[in-house]
C-alpha cells in the first residue's frame, strides 16, 4: 500500500458500444448492442442507454432482443477497437512507463514512475487531463479510479462510472468498504457472494470482522487469506508493464493415433492439470485457454478462449479446455494435444466458486472474435463461400431513417452473414450478396456508410461518418455493383490524424 493515491485504473465506457455510436452519428443518445447477432449470438458490450433496458454482457441476443427492441444490434469491428485502443494506451505510456493493460479498454498506470504525480492533487490533476485527452482524441469517455492500491484503483473506477473520477485516499480504505457488497471485491462472483451469504457475510465490512481464521476454514487458506486481505483493503502487488513469460504450455505426442473420442477428453483434462501446475509454479494466472491439436495428416488447430480474468482454477481451464474440444473434429486420429495458458498475470480474478459468469464472458467474447473474423473476410475479399438461400424470410427488424434499426439476417447466411459476392462460373449462377448489420460500406454514388439491416433481396445503408451529421438512410438491391464493403473510418477528434495512422 502506497501513502498517496498514485495507482491509476482506467475503463473506457461501454468500450464497443461507445466507439459505435462515436462512428455512427445516428447512434449517439440511442441503445446500441454489439456481439453476435444469430440465433445463438451473445452480447459483447451494451451502451448505457441499453443498459436501462436490462441489457448487459455475456447475455443472449435473442433475449437482449426482447428486452430491448428497437436497439440497434451490430457484429463487432475489432479493427477499429484496437486502433482506439492503441490511441488510448499511448496517452497512458506517455503518462508513465509502467502502465498495464488488461484488456482493451482497461489498464492500470504506476504515476510515481514517469513522474505524473506523487500525491492525492497532482493524481486528481493527471487523472483529470488524461480523460479530456482521451476525449479530445476519441470522442470516448472513460472512467479513471485513483488509489494507493491496484485493487482499491479498480474499485474507484467502478464507482466513478460513467464517465468520472473517483479518488481514494490512503488511510480511509476501510471505512470506504466497509458497507459496500462483497460483490465489490475482485474474485468475489455470484456463488461467492451466495457462499458469503449464506454464512451470514454480505457486506465487506462483515468480511473483515469474520476474521482470516473463519474465512480460511470456510473457503481455504489461499482464498481465505486473499478474502481477508482485500477487506482490510491489502494489496501490495505492483503496477507491471512487461512479464518475462507470454504463456505457459504443456502437450504430448503420441506414438500411436488417438481415435476414441473419450480418451481424447481425458487426454486434454490431465494436459490441463499438468498445465496449472506449471502456470503456480511459475508464480502467473492467466485469461486466455489454449488448445493445440495436431491430426493423423499433420494439420494442426489451436483454439483459444479468453476469460473475463486471470485464474490458476484447474477446474477452469478443464472445463474451458473441454468447451474448446468439443468445436474441433478429431475423426481420423490425433497425434498430438497440447494445453497452454497465456495472457498472464500475477493476480486472479475469478469467482472463487463457480465460473459461470466467465463462462458467459468468455462466450461473448468467442462470438464476437469469430464475428469480427467474418468481417475481417468480408473487408479482404467480397466473394462468397456459399450459394444464396432462395429461401430466406423476410428482415427480421424494419429500418427507417428516424432510428437505428436491429441487425436483420440477410439470405442463406442468416444474421451473423458476412457481405459476399460469389464468383459467376458457366456451371452456376452467381450466389446472392448479404450484409451484416453495423459493418462498413462505399457506394460509388453517395460514399462511405454502413449497413443498418438486410433481408429478403435487400440492404439498407445508413451514409454517415464520425463527424457528420446523422446521415440519410437509402436502400438497395443486395447485388448494387456500386455498393462494396469498405474498412472503417477514423473516429473524429484532434488526432484524427494518428487515428488513420494507427489503423
Amino acid at each position: 500500500m502506497r501513502a498517496a493515491p498514485t495507482i491509476l485504473h482506467l475503463d473506457m465506457d461501454a468500450f464497443y458500444a461507445s466507439v459505435e455510436q462515436a462512428a455512427k452519428p445516428s447512434l449517439r443518445g440511442k441503445a446500441v448492442i454489439v456481439g453476435g447477432l444469430g440465433p445463438r449470438g451473445v452480447v459483447a458490450t451494451a451502451s448505457y442507454e441499453a443498459r436501462r433496458f436490462g441489457v448487459h454482457s455475456a447475455m443472449p441476443t435473442a433475449q437482449a432482443r426482447r428486452l430491448c427492441p428497437n436497439g440497434a444490434y451490430l457484429v463487432p469491428r475489432f479493427t477499429l477497437y484496437r486502433a482506439v485502443s492503441d490511441l488510448v494506451m499511448a496517452r497512458l505510456r506517455a503518462m508513465s512507463p509502467l502502465v498495464e493493460p488488461l484488456s482493451l479498454d482497461e489498464a492500470f498506470v504506476d504515476l510515481e514512475a514517469g513522474g505524473a504525480a506523487f500525491d492525492a492533487a497532482g493524481a486528481r490533476a493527471a487523472g483529470e487531463r488524461l480523460r479530456e485527452d482521451i476525449r479530445a482524441a476519441t470522442g470516448l469517455s472513460a472512467s479513471v479510479g485513483l488509489a494507493g492500491s491496484k485493487m482499491l484503483a479498480k474499485v474507484a473506477s467502478e464507482g466513478a462510472k460513467p464517465d468520472g473520477l473517483l479518488l481514494i485516499e490512503p488511510g480511509t480504505e476501510r471505512e470506504l468498504l466497509a458497507p459496500m457488497s462483497v460483490r465489490t471485491l475482485p474474485g468475489v462472483g455470484p456463488a461467492t457472494g451466495e457462499h458469503l451469504r449464506r454464512a451470514g457475510i454480505t457486506t465487506v465490512g462483515e468480511l473483515a470482522e469474520a476474521g482470516e481464521d473463519e474465512l480460511v476454514r470456510m473457503t481455504g487458506r489461499a482464498h481465505g487469506v486473499a478474502l481477508y486481505r482485500m477487506a482490510l483493503g491489502l494489496d501490495d502487488r505492483p503496477v507491471v508493464a512487461e512479464r518475462d513469460a507470454k504463456s505457459v504450455s504443456v502437450e504430448d505426442t503420441f506414438d500411436v493415433d488417438l481415435h476414441d473420442r473419450v480418451r481424447i477428453r481425458g487426454e486434454v483434462q490431465r494436459l490441463a492439470e499438468r498445465c496449472v501446475v506449471r502456470l503456480r509454479a511459475s508464480g502467473h494466472s492467466g485469461r486466455t485457454i489454449v488448445l493445440k491439436v495436431r491430426r493423423y495428416d499433420f494439420s494442426t488447430l489451436t483454439r483459444s478462449e479468453t476469460l473475463r480474468g486471470p485464474t490458476d482454477d484447474p477446474a477452469v481451464v478443464r472445463e474451458a479446455a473441454a468447451r474448446l474440444l468439443e468445436g474441433v473434429d478429431t475423426t481420423g486420429g490425433v497425434r498430438l494435444l497440447g494445453v497452454g495458458v497465456s495472457g498472464l498475470a500475477d493476480f486472479t480474478q475469478e469467482d472463487l466458486f463457480a465460473q459461470a459468469e466467465a463462462q458467459a464472458e468468455a462466450e461473448a467474447r468467442a462470438e464476437a472474435e469469430a464475428q469480427a473474423e467474418a468481417e475481417a473476410r468480408t473487408q479482404a475479399d467480397a466473394r462468397a463461400d456459399a450459394p444464396a438461400d432462395p429461401g430466406g424470410g423476410p428482415a427480421r427488424a424494419g429500418v427507417d431513417a428516424q432510428g437505428p434499426a436491429a441487425g436483420a439476417p440477410g439470405p442463406g447466411g442468416g444474421a451473423d452473414a458476412v457481405a459476399s459476392v460469389g464468383a459467376v462460373t458457366q456451371d452456376a449462377p452467381a450466389p446472392e450478396r448479404s450484409w451484416s448489420a453495423g459493418i462498413d460500406v462505399r457506394h460509388a454514388v453517395y460514399g462511405p456508410g454502413w449497413v443498418q439491416g438486410s433481408g429478403v433481396g435487400r440492404v439498407t445503408v445508413r451514409f454517415e461518418q464520425p463527424g457528420s451529421a446523422p446521415g440519410r438512410v437509402r436502400t438497395f438491391r443486395v447485388d448494387d455493383p456500386e455498393l462494396e464493403s469498405s474498412d472503417p473510418l477514423p473516429l473524429a477528434g484532434e488526432h484524427a490524424k494518428e487515428d488513420e495512422e494507427t489503423e
